[in-house]
């Protein structure tokens, strides 16, 4: 697996490689880690028994891209895989290829982020991007898709249907489960959480998540619900300048060892973003019984049914949001029904072992035709 960034880096895509190699591993699949070496961490590590080499990735942009992929190439030399899967189209699939011209291993890759900015208008946009996409079209074996909307852009950029593999993110359903309404109390206080009515968001602190929309309703959600309060789990860019803008009634608790107990803690979780994939903070929430409320963006509408397994609403709409949000909020029977329905839908079709399958039939028919 080439990826960016991995554990103790948090994101989605790092959290559901992590999630997904234990069930990988059940199915006969040796997993090692190549990603990016940051400041304080080493250059090799083992983490829970998966081998994750951490490579130098010295000066600008362009100087770290191909550092990267020189040192990944010495050592996929030495780990002879059977099949290099990259995440994201960028250096990580630019180094897959090199590869596969000096190995003969078959590639995957997987696009991860969706939207307006989406991984094929961000590659355009940089060196030798348009031919490196060229390159890429002809090169890569298969290209996992993880939403109907990243699958619908493979498509309009000339990617064949042979050549992509619908294969969403999944979660753990036996580790994210629900709790009934009586354990929740006793969580919160565990948690040293107020034990009032608590709206969650877990995710990057980023622009594309669009938290001033959800943070610019609070004052006005406050003013009905009192006792309401907005949880905001994780880290990023936008978190010094959202704490400022924050008013009563919202607590940023920053990156937390695992989301599982604040989810189950919770009574609604919100997704209020103009981009995504196939987010999993929204898997793992509909896995533990949560109603939803999310922007009808990206990989959503893929597992969100409206007033069916969630809520959707328009992105940059923050009254809509607003409406939604006060509807779920005063409305317990509607917050059962679709936090019930959410995950069914998610045991059904987006469990970690169904996707591993997947995945793992996919390694095994390309490595069969090379």
């Amino acid at each position: 697996m080439l990826i960016h960034g991995y554990h103790p880096r948090v994101g989605g895509a790092e959290r559901q490689l992590a999630a997904l190699i234990p069930f990988l591993s059940s199915e006969d699949v040796m997993v090692d880690v190549v990603t990016r070496q940051h400041p304080g961490l080493s250059s090799y590590d083992e983490i829970d028994g998966v081998p994750v080499y951490r490579l130098p990735v010295p000066g600008p942009k362009v100087i770290a891209s191909l550092s990267f992929t020189i040192a990944a190439l010495n050592l996929l030399r030495k780990l002879e895989p059977d099949i290099i899967h990259a995440h994201e189209i960028f250096s990580t699939t630019t180094t897959a290829v090199t590869a596969k011209r000096l190995l003969g291993q078959p590639i995957v890759a997987t696009l991860h982020g969706g939207g307006a900015y989406n991984e094929i208008v961000r590659l355009k946009k940089k060196f030798l991007g348009k031919y490196r996409l060229k390159t890429f079209k002809k090169a890569v074996d298969s290209f996992v898709v993880i939403s109907n909307e990243l699958d619908a852009e493979l498509k309009a950029v000339g990617v064949s249907e042979r050549r992509r593999s619908f294969i969403p993110n999944g979660v753990d359903t036996d580790y994210f489960k629900p709790l009934s309404k009586n354990e929740k109390f006793p969580l919160r206080s565990e948690l040293g959480l107020p034990n009032s009515f608590l709206v969650i968001f877990t995710g990057r602190l980023a622009p594309e998540k669009r938290l001033d929309d959800l943070i610019s309703i609070w004052p006005v959600i406050r003013a009905k619900y009192p006792d309401a309060c907005l949880l905001i789990l994780g880290t990023g860019s936008e978190m010094p300048r959202l704490k400022k803008k924050a008013g009563t009634g919202i607590i940023f608790k920053g990156v937390v060892n695992t989301v599982l107990p604040y989810l189950q803690a919770a009574d609604i979780f919100v997704l209020p973003s103009e981009r995504e994939g196939l987010s999993v903070a929204l898997l793992e929430a509909m896995s533990v019984g949560l109603p939803v409320l999310a922007t009808n963006v990206g990989g959503t509408p893929d597992v969100v049914t409206h007033n069916d397994s969630g809520w959707l609403v328009p992105y940059g709409e923050p009254h809509q949001l607003q409406d939604g949000l006060d509807k779920l909020l005063i409305d317990s029977d509607l917050r059962k029904q679709l936090g019930t329905r959410a995950r069914e839908r998610v045991v059904n079709e987006y469990s970690l072992p169904v996707v591993a399958k997947r995945l793992a039939g996919l390694y095994q028919d390309l490595v069969l035709m090379h």
